[in-house]
């Protein structure tokens, strides 16, 4: 291959196509060109990510997101909506997007070992040119399970292909607290963890409180991983892994997803005022945040890539060299510059949460599709 395969781990492609209303099968400068003149949204003009982009970066595999929350008043302005069905009813929007997009020969939809293992094929025998060509995998998840407002739907959810839940997300939820929140599992938390449990479902533990951490880690027994999480020795904020919650997470063979959010690489970024040229925020310390694991495990197994690209924010809120999505074929070099070795490389940019869909999609588990 002429660049290196990645896997991501979140991207929330269907909000950007749905609610920021973007053509992701556009080339990324005509997406920026038509949002120029715009300013409803942090980020206008300032987007990293099409379709094109991502086949253009190697990005062969995401884990594409459905996220429609509850509203709360922890900020202003207030954003969600006002009630499960509403949220639920903006997922199945969002659905409807990929599958439109898989209609197109843009994507194809990934909900088992055996397509998983077909896509990988296709795309690890293809050449840079063929590459440009092929349809983008991708695997459902939804972050933030407020939509799911009875058992029922979780599993209709599951049959439409959902294979991963991220029970938080920003402030108090239904199922879990999140980010700046606080608070422990509610029952209706360990519920929901119970039927994800049955069903065969990957627990993303992105956007738990510390205490939402550890007590899903004890009700949930399937495959874990936190899709996008950087380190919080770096990077001080609840929102970041502390070094004990990456180690139990290790301990369960899971992987945490880096990520390109500015705020979460370095301490003390205000949104709206700080810049990457005014922090020094080059790509290279998405690496520093990496090594930082690896060091506590002493090996590369539990990290990979989990972007977050074109989350609510553009290139403005990226480090200084990063304005598009095919910067990520830098990291193989400054991986390499720190004395990471090939292997080691294609571990973190795709290996590792390829071995934890293969464990979570064993044949007992895929019994459930």
């Amino acid at each position: 291959m002429s660049a290196h395969f990645i896997f991501d781990a979140h991207l929330d492609l269907a909000l950007n196509a749905i609610e920021w209303n973007r053509d992701l099968r556009q080339p990324l400068d005509a997406v920026r060109g038509a949002e120029s003149h715009l300013t409803d949204k942090p980020g206008r003009g300032c987007a990293t990510v099409t379709l094109d982009e991502m086949r253009r970066a190697g990005v062969g595999i995401c884990v594409a997101t459905l996220l429609a929350r509850l509203e709360h008043n922890m900020w202003s302005p207030v954003f969600g909506w006002k009630s499960q069905q509403q949220a639920w009813a903006m997922t199945q929007g969002q659905l409807a997007w990929y599958r439109a997009m898989d209609e197109a020969g843009e994507m194809v939809q990934i909900r088992d070992l055996g397509a998983l293992e077909s896509h990988l094929a296709c795309w690890q025998t293809a050449d840079k040119t063929e590459r440009l060509t092929l349809p983008v995998g991708w695997i459902l998840s939804l972050e933030g399970a407020d939509s799911i407002f009875t058992p029922a739907h979780l599993e209709r959810a599951w049959a439409d292909g959902l294979r991963a839940v991220g029970p938080a997300h920003y402030g108090p939820g239904v199922y879990a607290m999140g980010t700046e929140a606080a608070g422990g599992l509610p029952e209706s938390g360990r519920e929901l963890l119970r039927e994800m449990d049955r069903l065969g479902m990957i627990l993303d533990v992105t956007h738990f409180t510390d205490e939402c951490f550890w007590e899903a880690l004890e009700v949930f027994h399937g495959t874990v991983w936190a899709s996008h999480h950087n380190a919080r020795a770096l990077t001080p904020h609840q929102r970041q892994l502390s070094d004990e919650m990456f180690l139990a997470l290790a301990a369960r063979g899971g992987v945490s997803g880096l990520a390109l959010d500015a705020w979460m690489m370095v301490p003390g970024w205000v949104r709206g005022k700080t810049t990457p040229q005014s922090a020094g925020l080059q790509l290279s310390k998405l690496v520093e945040h990496a090594d930082h694991f690896c060091q506590l495990t002493g090996n590369t197994a539990h990290v990979g890539i989990g972007t977050d690209l074109d989350g609510c924010f553009g290139y403005e809120q990226t480090p200084e060299d990063f304005q598009r999505m095919t910067a990520l074929q830098r990291l193989p070099g400054l991986f390499a510059a720190r004395g990471y070795s090939e292997t080691d490389i294609d571990a973190i940019l795709h290996g590792n949460f390829l071995r934890c869909l293969r464990s979570a999609w064993s044949d007992e588990c895929s019994a459930n599709d």
